[in-house]
């Protein structure tokens, strides 16, 4: 199954992505605001100075004479980064004190209503600018004044940046919170899922009942399609289970009725090439029905594992049941079988007929491939870990072949004789208990054993 972001990753990232966007537009709206309010409280200190100039101009013998408070300057000069320039111009259009190139870029009448503050550049410095207008009214001149001031934007611009550097590190650490909290809300959010994963990971292979778990609306109709899955999967494996005891019963039958007929065939009728024949095909039926046995047993063992939940079981029991089923009373008498075992209980997590299944399969190999004139079987325990040795004085397998032999239909011992599904069923029976098939070659070239190692069970190990 391919493997993509998680889905707290994923909404995680798409709420970042937000407060991304959100604090981006925040932060440019608070140095709009900031620029603005520095402008404004500046652009104050301004308006009162101009006010406090027009204030003293007075009118003496006909003309206009100014005194320019100190008062006004002082405070503009509480922006200490900052220069000041300033010009009077009288009722004439002449200017009466001050920088007479100070020009605003824009009609003086204008200021005539109400001050006027425009942002423009004196000589090679951006300054703002305030205009001011003061009309006169006496018998011996009448006009408007106007008052010109000129301030550098230094001290403004440094307001304007320690306000928004303020405002940044406070959407900063909102936005830190309100991410966190997030997490941890999704995190609280999708723990129903993570519940429901749980649930489904801690169940037996052999659990299909529908899930009883308590699970938010959107998760219902999940819930519902892997009830109504496991539902289907449970009548599936009752057809399945069914099959296979159905196909036990019906092939079993004739080939065991079949292997009878031959048995009653009078040999003594027949020629020497028909008693030929007539052993090849004993022989082939005999083939069929073993191979018929190892693909139902097969089956079985899938199934079982499938269906039925793994207990505690020791296998001397069941190594002894596998050593009466696998060895016949017809066993040739030159060929000498022993059952060995020690006294303690050993005790493994696992499935009996299943595992039966498996040794049956490894006893059955080495008696039709491997032994000459002994065999035997043994239980015992080296560490932590049940071992189910089977030993014969054959020839062996090869140990290049090793691998190869645990596959389904690889020859066995020669190139004559296939070993089907035996070694293949005690493999995957040992895989899926936690163990492994392994084998061991005598150094003398006669003499091999298989080998089923199994772990302890914990309580065992305790």
């Amino acid at each position: 199954m391919k493997t993509e972001t998680s889905l707290f990753s994923r909404l995680l990232l798409r709420v970042a992505l937000v407060l991304f966007l959100g604090a981006a537009g925040i932060v440019t709206a608070a140095w709009f605001y900031a620029a603005a309010a520095a402008d404004e409280a500046f652009d104050r200190l301004l308006q009162g100075a101009a006010f406090q100039i027009a204030e003293n101009m007075v009118v003496e013998d006909g003309a206009l004479e100014i005194n320019m408070p100190s008062s006004a300057f002082e405070l503009l000069g509480l922006a200490t980064r900052d220069r000041i320039f300033y010009r009077v111009v009288g009722t004439d259009g002449k200017t009466l004190t001050g920088y007479e190139d100070l020009q605003p870029p824009i009609d003086l009448a204008e200021s005539r209503r109400a001050p006027v503050f425009v942002s423009t550049r004196y000589g090679n410095t951006d300054v703002r600018m305030t205009i001011g207008a003061r009309a006169v009214s006496d018998p011996t001149l009448s006009g408007w004044v106007y008052i010109i001031l000129a301030q550098t934007t230094e001290a403004r611009t440094a307001l304007a940046s320690e306000l928004m550097a303020r405002a940044v590190i406070l959407v900063a650490v909102m936005a830190c919170a309100t991410l966190f909290a997030t997490a941890l809300a999704l995190r609280l959010s999708l723990r129903p899922v993570v519940d429901l994963s749980r649930v489904l990971h801690d169940r037996e292979p052999q659990d299909l009942t529908p899930l009883a778990v308590e699970v938010p609306r959107e998760l219902s109709p999940f819930v519902g399609s892997i009830n109504y899955f496991m539902r289907r999967l449970d009548e599936r494996m009752r057809l399945l289970h069914r099959f296979i005891g159905d196909s036990a019963h019906q092939i079993r039958t004739p080939l065991t009725a079949l292997l009878a007929q031959l048995s009653l065939v009078d040999e003594k009728g027949l020629s020497n090439e028909g008693r030929h024949h007539l052993a090849r095909v004993r022989a082939r039926v005999e083939e069929l029905s073993h191979l018929t046995n190892q693909l139902l047993g097969h089956a079985m063992v899938i199934h079982r594992f499938d269906s039925e939940k793994l207990v505690p079981i020791d296998i001397r029991d069941v190594a002894r049941r596998a050593f009466k089923r696998a060895v016949p009373l017809s066993l040739d008498p030159d060929i000498v079988a022993a059952f060995e075992a020690p006294d303690a209980p050993v005790i493994v997590l696992g499935d009996a007929l299943s595992l039966r299944e498996a040794m049956v399969n490894v006893i059955d190999n080495a008696l039709r491939h491997g032994a000459v004139a002994k065999l035997d079987v043994r239980v015992s325990v080296t560490g932590e870990t049940a071992l189910f040795a089977v030993e014969d004085d054959g020839p062996g397998i090869p140990p290049e072949r090793w691998p190869e032999v645990i596959t389904r239909f690889a020859s066995s011992r020669s190139e004559r004789h296939v070993s089907g599904l035996g070694f293949a069923i005690a493999a995957e029976v040992a895989n899926l208990l936690g163990g492994h098939l392994r084998f061991h070659a005598a150094a003398e070239g006669c003499g091999f054993t298989t080998i089923i190692e199994l772990p302890l069970h914990q309580e065992v190990r305790a």
